[in-house]
């Protein structure tokens, strides 16, 4: 009967609606999954973009880690270190120190304990400041890495939702492809009874016949 229903769906162009149903759903199923390489390359050119300033974050958090005295000792010790001997802290220290002795020698108390204690207090006290500073400076590397984080695992979450969607698009295109694939040789098979019980209803011999 298979034989016998595919030639009719073929004679009846029943056939080719099906199939056209099948190329349609696969169609559709393919411009979905089109759609899903072109949202993971969008994802993936935002991760490139933002990976520089979640990297700078992710440094900065940890140097401000290490300044605060919240991993080892050595390594604040370090990073204290590594201040003073910085340019910036260098050139401040020395301007600085070059202004209290000239103001010093122009006063005449050079040699005087004020001019000393001035200079003993100068050093501490410009490195007080400059790990503030970079705290503050770090803080804000640091912030600008959280929220380019946050935008990374947003648009992650916005790209799971969209691939999930063109998924159950892909698969409702094939399914419907196949069921009106189906749903046509259905047609065509009820059709084919029909006729077969039309004919047969035609070759029965009439009541009062000869």
């Amino acid at each position: 009967m298979g034989f016998v229903t595919d030639l009719f769906a073929e004679l009846t162009g029943a056939g080719a609606k099906g199939r056209a149903a099948v190329r349609a759903g696969e169609t559709q199923a393919t411009a979905a999954e089109k759609g899903i390489a072109e949202t993971q390359r969008q994802f993936d050119k935002l991760v490139d973009l933002m990976q520089p300033y979640v990297s700078a974050g992710t440094g900065a958090l940890s140097a401000q880690q290490r300044l605060l005295g919240l991993g080892t000792p050595e390594e604040q010790a370090a990073a204290i270190k590594q201040l003073q001997e910085s340019p910036m802290f260098t050139a401040l220290t020395q301007q600085g120190e070059n202004a209290i002795l000239s103001k010093a020698s122009a006063t005449g108390g050079l040699r005087g304990g004020n001019t000393q204690a001035a200079l003993a207090q100068f050093r501490p006290q410009v490195l007080s400041s400059v790990i503030q500073d970079q705290l503050a400076n770090l803080g804000g590397l640091s912030r600008m890495g959280q929220a380019s984080a946050a935008g990374q695992a947003s648009a992650g979450m916005e790209q799971g939702q969209n691939v999930a969607n063109l998924l159950g698009q892909a698969g409702a295109a094939r399914a419907g492809g196949i069921i009106g694939e189906g749903n046509t040789r259905a047609n065509a098979f009820n059709d084919l009874l029909k006729i077969a019980s039309v004919v047969a209803g035609a070759s029965q011999p009439k009541p009062g016949g000869f």
